[in-house]
């Protein structure tokens, strides 16, 4: 074997064990990849199911129910009211303390609403008092001020899928002969890792299956109440 026929076997050979090398450390990175990828679409998927939930929680405690629709939580976030209850004053307060309980009882006779009327009198005169006032907001003035980047047109989109919409039900079943309001909203893995590695995303809808769990992310259920959790949680 002459000197050139060696030297081009042995660059062969390296340039084989270079691709061999390369082979094994893809195929051990893959799904390490896969899993860093899956968990940082998650984190996005599961802040969007828990401004649905917050909406949706929102919206049942002004209509007492649920909705099945994402368009219809956009409007009443966008138009819609809430009654909220402010207390003023402090029961910390021993002087605003006494000063309700003398109030109180100069007109116990008074509806309850005649009463707060008379404790925000008083307080409007500056006498210590306490007592609690509802009032009607907007829904976009109570929810998500501390969110800069909520964005109430993409709530109804699964992330990093191309637009394709989250899937909600709604509806009310008797549990132990009272009516209970539930609700559900589901992102498939199938439509959240989209482009991702397909066969990697097919084991974990298997392995999904195995733990008889939702192929995806869950909040709420409509099967049963399950106080609005999330399957992740």
């Amino acid at each position: 074997m002459n000197k050139v026929v060696k030297i081009i076997i042995e660059v062969a050979l390296l340039a084989l064990i270079a691709g061999l090398v390369y082979l094994l450390y893809s195929n051990i990175m893959q799904p390490v990849n896969f899993n860093k990828e899956k968990a940082s679409r998650q984190a996005v998927a599961v802040q969007r199911l828990k401004d649905i939930r917050t909406l949706q929680v929102a919206y049942k405690s002004v209509t007492g129910k649920f909705n099945s629709s994402v368009d219809s939580l956009k409007q009443f976030y966008e138009n819609g009211k809430m009654e909220i209850v402010m207390q003023i004053g402090s029961m910390d307060d021993s002087l605003a303390v006494i000063n309700t309980e003398a109030i109180k009882k100069a007109n116990k006779n008074l509806k309850p609403e005649q009463l707060t009327a008379k404790l925000e009198e008083a307080y409007k005169n500056g006498q210590k008092v306490v007592y609690s006032k509802s009032t009607e907001i907007p829904v976009r003035d109570t929810l998500f001020n501390n969110r800069p980047d909520f964005n109430i047109d993409s709530l109804k989109y699964i992330p990093f899928s191309g637009k394709e919409p989250i899937q909600m039900e709604a509806t009310t079943k008797m549990v132990s002969g009272v009516p209970v309001p539930l609700f559900e909203a589901r992102i498939p893995w199938k439509s959240l890792l989209k482009g991702m590695n397909n066969q990697l995303r097919i084991n974990l809808d298997a392995e999904s299956r195995d733990l008889n769990r939702y192929e995806g992310l869950q909040v709420g259920s409509i099967t049963a109440p399950n106080n609005n959790a999330g399957n992740w949680e």
